[in-house]
């Protein structure tokens, strides 16, 4: 496997105002660096954590469309990413992706429409023709090609549990053949991946963890386990 294709995010906060909500958001206090190390990394926590976003602003500096898609995608639906992508600075192997996607479950929608727009004989799209999680996963596996760079969020918001083990397969795959992946995921099936490193939002600056420190891996394992008794203590309070 290559060495990962974007191997470190630099911040540099100067370059947002005080203000400015993101100087705000507790796993970005005093974060000056990110490692990337493994062929796939996660970003989890809770919403509002900031994870989502720092993938946006990767996605942008790397010269990804905002809302999704291939480098090759210039649209705009509705402009809402931050500022953060001013302020961070990306370290790259001297090797070069040979294929590139952002998927996001928020802007899906947007993009297959834009799929088609893009779309010709030689390369029909179709994902309106599709259930929503059909279309999104075909999205994903058209994509998937060794030696690429995919940065994914929520990948799971549309999939069925079977469907996730599906895509966990396929990400672990291209993976073994020299593709690097960002994912924000809020899945115990997807952060079950032999191999990836974990950064958590949570709990102060962001930080790596295991899977089993994971709040998705923690509270599934109480609920399968306990769900009455965890049902009855919720409910009652």
């Amino acid at each position: 496997m290559n060495a990962p294709f974007i191997q470190r995010v630099s911040f540099d906060w100067d370059e947002i105002p005080s203000s400015n909500y993101l100087r705000h958001i507790p796993a970005f206090q005093g974060l000056e660096s990110l490692d990337f190390h493994a062929p796939v990394t996660f970003f989890v926590g809770e919403n509002g954590s900031g994870k989502s976003t720092l993938l946006e602003a990767i996605a942008i500096e790397h010269g990804f469309n905002p809302e999704g898609g291939s480098k090759n995608y210039k649209f705009s639906t509705y402009d809402t990413h931050s500022e953060l992508c001013r302020a961070i600075t990306l370290s790259k192997g001297c090797i070069r992706e040979k294929w590139g996607y952002f998927l996001r479950a928020e802007s899906f929608y947007n993009v297959a429409t834009q799929e088609i727009k893009y779309s010709d004989p030689m390369h029909p799209a179709n994902y309106h023709n599709q259930s929503h999680g059909e279309s999104f996963l075909s999205m994903a596996q058209s994509n998937l090609l060794p030696g690429g760079l995919y940065l994914f969020d929520e990948p799971e918001a549309a999939l069925s549990p079977q469907r996730q083990l599906t895509l966990l397969l396929e990400i672990y795959e291209c993976a073994q053949e020299g593709a690097q992946f960002l994912i924000v995921t809020h899945s115990p099936i997807l952060l079950g991946l032999p191999g990836a490193e974990i950064y958590c939002f949570d709990s102060g600056r962001v930080h790596l963890c295991s899977y089993e420190e994971t709040e998705s891996y923690q509270i599934t394992k109480m609920f399968v386990n306990n769900r009455q008794a965890f049902l009855k203590r919720l409910l009652e309070e």
